[in-house]
């Protein structure tokens, strides 16, 4: 739920004045002016512009949209959602925040509706009956309904988020899971929404065997449903290949990246791993872990693609920008929000029916780091 806006008065006086000029008409074309242009019109500092505009944030009245700006939030008639994301920690976390963010932000702008981002807080001390009244309460406030995208970082997190949507069952507030089951989880409770990673992982793999690689592995990190499943897609893809017109038989290399090491050491551990199976091919879980083993098999002077050619997920900004650019399978974020709304939509008019399972389609995009053959 929204927080209580706390220290100088300063910034709570000029969120009250924006607030009335909102109510009064103010900027019905949309598009409101940059927290440099509040900070000018209203003779104050950017830092108090932008703590006054988080007030207006908080209480729902604007939204901003990345690499935008300020936006007043659609009429008080449109639906409200909360937006949960429970991603890994890490310095480029924010990355995969705005990727998943935009693809509802630019649902928003088409079909108009309130996005509530961190409206929970799921701490691992929450207790069924809190997050019950944390779902009431959010609930009696006109919050519709939660997309959550489940944390695969630890057992205690995965049994936070189970904890979690069983307190949205008792509230009677439905979820539609993003992306993955709970960690750990092997029966699926509520809807969920996911890349179709089985197709992904063997597109990529079969990407790379086409180019004339013999040795392909595969770098998974967690016991997560998407996981599992570009698991299964690479071993659907490394059979395919022993038994096909290419005939290249090979035994299956399934890495697990460390969870329990600083991000440097875990991907040295992963090159450990590509190098002393003699891979030539490797399919990453993630952007992050595709470019981390790239510099360490460079540090290493080994070659990419040229002696290991490695693909990612996500297609995520700095992928493109890398010195080597990095192949990887798009996450359709647009797509993705788009069908979970859907599906959001569809629980809410059939209630008591069988959790749905929704996969959608991303594409492979070609670049430097795994070239075609």
């Amino acid at each position: 739920m929204p927080t209580t806006a706390l220290g100088s008065s300063k910034y709570l006086k000029v969120a009250a004045k924006i607030e009335t000029a909102l109510q009064t008409g103010a900027w019905d074309g949309g598009k409101m002016p940059s927290v440099r242009g509040i900070a000018a019109e209203y003779g104050i500092s950017v830092v108090t512009a932008s703590r006054a505009l988080q007030v207006l944030r908080d209480k729902g009245l604007i939204q901003t949209i990345e690499r935008s700006g300020c936006y007043r939030i659609p009429p008080p008639t449109a639906d409200r959602w909360a937006v949960c994301l429970r991603l890994t920690p890490g310095a480029l976390q924010r990355f995969t925040v705005n990727l998943t963010q935009s693809g509802f932000q630019a649902v928003a702008r088409r079909s108009p509706m309130h996005l509530a981002f961190d409206a929970f807080d799921l701490t691992p001390a929450l207790t069924r009956e809190q997050a019950a009244a944390a779902a009431a309460q959010a609930k009696a406030d006109g919050l519709k309904g939660v997309f959550l995208l489940p944390s695969r970082v630890s057992d205690a997190d995965g049994a936070t988020d189970r904890t979690f949507l069983a307190g949205c069952n008792d509230a009677g507030l439905p979820a539609v899971l993003l992306e993955r089951n709970t960690r750990g989880a092997t029966a699926l409770t509520h809807d969920l929404v996911a890349v179709d990673d089985v197709a992904a992982a063997r597109d990529c793999t079969d990407h790379l065997l086409a180019s004339g690689r013999r040795r392909v592995g595969v770098v998974v990190a967690s016991p997560v449903s998407s996981h599992h499943d570009r698991v299964a897609g690479y071993l659907h893809a490394v059979h395919e290949a022993g038994h096909g017109a290419r005939k290249h038989p090979q035994t299956p290399v399934v890495i697990c990246q460390p969870v329990d090491l600083p991000t440097k050491e875990a991907h040295a551990a992963v090159a450990d791993e590509v190098q002393r199976h003699k891979l030539d091919g490797v399919v990453c879980y993630q952007d992050y872990t595709a470019l981390g083993l790239i510099v360490e098999l460079l540090n290493r002077r080994a070659k990419v693609p040229d002696d290991v050619a490695v693909v990612g997920f996500d297609n995520l900004p700095l992928g493109e920008d890398f010195g080597i650019s990095l192949t990887t399978y798009d996450y359709p974020a647009e797509a993705m929000a788009e069908r979970a709304v859907e599906a959001m939509h569809a629980r809410i008019a059939r209630p008591h029916r069988p959790p749905a399972r929704v996969l959608v389609p991303g594409k492979l995009i070609v670049r430097a780091s795994a070239p075609a053959g």
